[in-house]
């Protein structure tokens, strides 16, 4: 069953907890938590994280965006993550923050953005529980789908035994073929959020599946 995950990045962060309830026939939350480094939006932080982990039993799938992220997985996981994803792009080693995140008892994913080659993920791909494919370059939400993610999820579905998400892109439109290629998980911001029904919404991508 292919799992739908609104993110938080398209919602009104005026009302933040409203939003949350009003997707809660979503399968997952995706947080995607930005710095303004490795990319230049600053969005929110843990304290976010944790206040809204009260409003609701989604599953928390925390997407850092940020520069130095072992810096900040101990408090992503304090706060209520139940996955906390990181960048290749961020680290010189993915494998110790894998392992520094599972520590913690939840899950570890690891994500690669639009010019970065999927093999890159090799030496990780054993101990990582899932793999984030950006399918467009990441900061900012409502952009169009890049064409060249399609071969790395086919190319995962083939080397990876974890699950396979897909943030970025993902429409009514397109998200059958991305699912066909192989992703388990779709990431969808204003797919969702910018809808004025948000249930209808996630109904919608789950009925072109």
């Amino acid at each position: 069953m292919v799992l739908v995950a609104p993110s938080l990045l398209s919602a009104d962060f005026s009302r933040l907890a409203e939003e949350v309830k009003a997707i809660e026939s979503a399968d997952w939350l995706h947080l995607d938590v930005m710095d303004g480094q490795f990319v230049p939006p600053i969005t929110f932080g843990a304290d976010v994280v944790k206040s809204l982990r009260e409003k609701t039993k989604l599953f928390f799938d925390s997407h850092l965006m940020i520069n130095s992220p072992e810096k900040q997985i101990d408090a992503f996981a304090d706060a209520g993550s139940d996955l906390i994803t990181v960048h290749h792009e961020a680290t010189d080693d993915l494998v110790p923050l894998v392992k520094q995140i599972q520590t913690h008892g939840i899950k570890a994913g690891v994500s690669i953005n639009p010019p970065t080659p999927e093999n890159v993920l090799e030496p990780v791909l054993s101990e990582a529980d899932l793999v984030l494919v950006m399918g467009v370059n990441p900061g900012w939400g409502g952009q169009k789908f890049i064409e060249s993610s399609i071969p790395k999820i086919q190319w995962l579905r083939e080397n990876f035994s974890g699950l396979i998400e897909v943030d970025g892109g993902v429409t009514p439109d397109n998200v059958k073929r991305i699912t066909e290629a192989g992703a388990d998980i779709v990431v969808a911001g204003s797919a969702v959020f910018g809808k004025p029904d948000r249930a209808a919404a996630i109904a919608g991508l789950r009925s072109r599946l």
